[in-house]
């Protein structure tokens, strides 16, 4: 493959996938990743330094000392790593018999923050594709594979991984969408995240971080850097990231080193039981955490942390149901959201539909929810299409968060229903069979900017909410035990309740603040239960606060029930197909 050749990112995976080709018999097809992946990373590395490669041996032979020489090596080439061997991909085919070990020499005498081969045990894989005599062919055809950046910009190589662990993960039958987010997805929450800071984006030489607590392979990192940079080639964008997968955190270290990016700035770890950037907060954040995945494995470490932080802390508004973590990443990232008196931050984590609604009033759930939008940090909640991850059909969420609203949009929520503003793949990539194109993407860009501007065709789908609005109180509704036909009483003639009779209303916050609590209660138990049930009362010690967005009422469309002399019509012309097939049979 030529540099001069056309490159697309899917056509350049199955030409890597045809080298899997020669991993046949020895790996299954699950496995191949544990070759084709690390082999990918070298081979974009050694394209990178091709042109560095003489002064980076000349240095190398001069200086004994690590620090040094990374710091000669950035001065004179720019570049954040290096590699003392003197192999390169022509070097190690020019010594078939020795190969093995050289190549080992090779991946090990990489600066010490390119850590990436160690994390695919890649010493081992060498071994075996030794043993198997299929060492050679597969280096041979890598080195045939053209991985400049001049070749395959970095954007191309982000959609190259992407396509490499679909691939891998289709062959195993596992959860791609551990690995990574789909790009169409990402540039949504890109520009949604940017859009309130477009200004002050295009000034010079500014400087903004952004950080991702699950980063995956990276593609929302780079996707935000680039974005940056398009709308100003002087901005610089420092990326932060934490990952717990190996193979993942490998990829997204070696496309930020590749970058030019601090190579420290992506740490290896489980984010909710030790945050690696701890204390630190960034201009914009970006998640997608695991679905519906639970919090065992951190639960000791994040129960500690709540203790000693107490409401301070990153988990002090509530804890979530073992079950499911993904509120755990939500309120971490409102935490990691820099300040508002450092000039603020904004987040943008997509999430399924019970972050929305699960849990009871005071639940960890609900109390998460209602720290969010009592702390005015819910910007808006964009409903996105089914089928639009590649390991998931479900429903999904964008929720963007915002410690300095604008003046307008303080103490609202905007809610827009995006789950039609989509365009149908040619091909299935396993669930996913939808994406959000450009027009789509701008569409609902332009919702969010009109906001609550009565724009004709904002009134379908974006609405705005008053945060109280979300609010309700569980009421406790009790009704008298009766024995032998009358009620009875307790020592102060009060009305025993009947356990078997109480029940629980939820009645909504009024949006006028100012109206007392007790006054909102009694109206709607008034109006709503006292007709049906005039011996009830109110057990005011059980009432509880609670917070749920139920999104998707907001934006139900009633569809009439079709005619009852239609669907007759229907059934005797099927009836009448069924018994002319059956006179055909009898025949």
């Amino acid at each position: 493959m030529s540099a001069s050749s056309p490159v697309r990112p899917v056509n350049l995976a199955n030409f890597i996938w045809q080298i899997a080709d020669q991993l046949r018999g020895v790996y299954k097809p699950h496995q191949y990743g544990s070759v084709i992946l690390p082999m990918t990373i070298l081979r974009r590395l050694d394209a990178v330094m091709a042109e560095h490669r003489p002064v980076m041996r000349k240095l190398a032979e001069k200086t004994d000392n690590p620090d040094l020489l990374a710091r000669q090596i950035r001065k004179q080439t720019d570049l954040r790593f290096y590699c003392a061997s003197e192999y390169d991909f022509d070097r190690l085919l020019a010594d078939p018999d020795g190969l093995a070990d050289n190549l080992i020499d090779y991946i090990s005498r990489f600066s010490s923050n390119v850590d990436v081969f160690s994390r695919f045990k890649f010493e081992n894989e060498i071994a075996t594709l030794a043993e198997k005599d299929r060492l050679y062919l597969v280096v041979k055809q890598f080195a045939d594979v053209d991985l400049h950046p001049d070749t395959v910009p970095n954007a191309a190589m982000g959609d190259l991984f992407e396509e490499l662990i679909r691939k891998f993960a289709e062959a195993s039958n596992e959860e791609a969408g551990e690995h990574y987010t789909p790009r169409d997805a990402i540039r949504l929450m890109v520009d949604l995240l940017f859009a309130e800071d477009s200004e002050a984006l295009t000034k010079p030489d500014v400087i903004r971080s952004v950080y991702d607590p699950t980063a995956g392979t990276g593609g929302m990192l780079s996707l935000a850097e680039e974005h940056l940079l398009r709308q100003n080639p002087t901005a610089t964008m420092v990326l932060y990231g934490q990952e717990i997968n190996d193979q993942s955190y490998a990829i997204c270290k070696s496309d930020m080193i590749v970058k030019g990016q601090d190579a420290s700035n992506i740490q290896m770890g489980d984010t909710l039981a030790n945050d690696k950037f701890a204390g630190k907060t960034f201009d914009y954040c970006l998640s997608n955490p695991p679905y519906g995945v639970d919090w065992k494995a951190s639960e000791a470490a994040v129960k500690k942390e709540r203790a000693a932080t107490g409401k301070a802390g990153r988990f002090g508004a509530g804890l979530p149901k073992i079950s499911d973590g993904q509120m755990l990443f939500l309120s971490h990232l409102a935490s990691k959201m820099r300040p508002e008196r450092d000039g603020g931050g904004r987040a943008a984590i997509v999430l399924n539909g019970s972050p929305l609604f699960n849990g009871a009033a005071e639940s960890g759930e609900s109390e998460i929810r209602r720290w969010l939008l009592e702390s005015d940090l819910v910007d808006t909640i964009v409903a996105l299409p089914t089928n639009m991850f590649y390991n998931t059909g479900i429903a999904t969420y964008i929720w963007l968060l915002d410690n300095t609203k604008p003046v307008e949009r303080r103490g609202k929520v905007q809610l827009i229903d995006a789950t039609t503003f989509y365009t149908k793949l040619s091909k299935n990539l396993g669930n996913k069979n939808r994406k959000i194109d450009d027009s789509s993407r701008a569409r609902i860009l332009r919702m969010y900017s009109d906001f609550d501007e009565q724009a004709t065709e904002n009134l379908e789908f974006s609405k705005v909410f008053d945060s109280r609005a979300f609010g309700y109180y569980t009421i406790t509704v009790e009704r008298p035990l009766h024995g032998d036909g009358v009620s009875t009483a307790d020592r102060k003639v009060k009305p025993k309740p009947d356990p078997r009779l109480r029940d629980t209303e939820n009645v909504p916050f009024d949006l006028d603040a100012a109206v007392p609590v007790e006054a909102t209660i009694k109206a709607y138990f008034e109006r709503e239960v006292l007709p049906h049930v005039p011996d009830a009362w109110i057990d005011y010690r059980k009432t509880r606060v609670g917070y749920e967005i139920p999104l998707t009422r907001y934006f139900y469309k009633y569809v009439p029930p079709r005619p009852l002399s239609e669907i007759d019509a229907d059934l005797n012309q099927l009836a009448g197909e069924i018994i002319a097939l059956l006179r055909e049979v009898e025949k």
